[in-house]
């Protein structure tokens, strides 16, 4: 699914360069479990933004579903993370002011889904992730897990081949971030593909390879 060949990040701050990613040679199989772990500063970020294409490599080559994807335009990169890529933030990054079921439907306006086929996928998706009666809330009348749980779904609705997940546990207490790993582990073993950054080992226990950075370089997990 995914394929890094020499994938440098250089960002350059007035006279100084950055070398944010040092070379990353990796593969992701489709319908893997992983976790991505380093020290602050490690290049998990700039990594998780190169995979994602919210950011494109200095050199190197990415692959993802077997297209190269730094070729792509900003419109083309637009198109590849609403219909193959699904995000969830540390911060949830909900719409404060709509629903539950509003905040799932986002994704789906973008790609052109007609409003009664995005509701009913929308409570479909709320439905799995447990939040069947609580469609109608909005952020500021949930917990902290359900709000992820809520982003869970958004990141679901285009039935995406990637999930990204960046800290999805950094803002949870112990017990809704066991939530949120049980959550994904049945994703995964459902067919998703799911590549998590995190500090969190009792994530990183439970995926099946665990990814260490450390000063833009994989030094362990290839």
């Amino acid at each position: 699914m995914i394929q890094m060949k020499a994938i440098k990040k250089i960002y350059s701050t007035g006279k100084v360069d950055v070398e944010a990613l040092r070379g990353i040679d990796l593969g992701v199989e489709k319908n893997e479990f992983i976790s991505v772990m380093g020290p602050s500063g490690s290049g998990k970020s700039t990594l998780m933004n190169i995979m994602g294409c919210l950011d494109t490599p200095t050199s190197g080559e990415y692959y993802l579903d077997g297209e190269k994807v730094q070729t792509k335009s900003p419109n083309q990169l637009a198109e590849i993370r609403n219909l193959k890529i699904g995000f969830v933030f540390q911060n949830f990054n909900l719409l404060p002011y709509a629903t539950a079921l509003e905040n799932v439907e986002v994704p789906l306006i973008f790609k052109g889904v007609s409003s009664k086929k995005r509701r009913k996928r929308a409570e479909e998706l709320l439905d799995q992730v447990g939040l069947k009666d609580r469609m109608d809330h909005k952020p500021t009348e949930l917990s902290g897990g359900e709000m992820q749980r809520v982003s869970i779904a958004r990141a679901l609705a285009c039935e995406p081949s990637l999930i990204l997940a960046d800290e999805p546990t950094g803002n949870l207490d112990s017990i809704s971030g066991g939530e949120i790993v049980d959550l994904f582990e049945n994703l995964w073993k459902k067919g998703h593909t799911i590549i998590v950054i995190t500090h969190d080992t009792e994530i990183s226990r439970r995926t099946q390879r665990i990814i260490k950075l450390r000063d833009g370089m994989v030094v362990d997990g290839f």
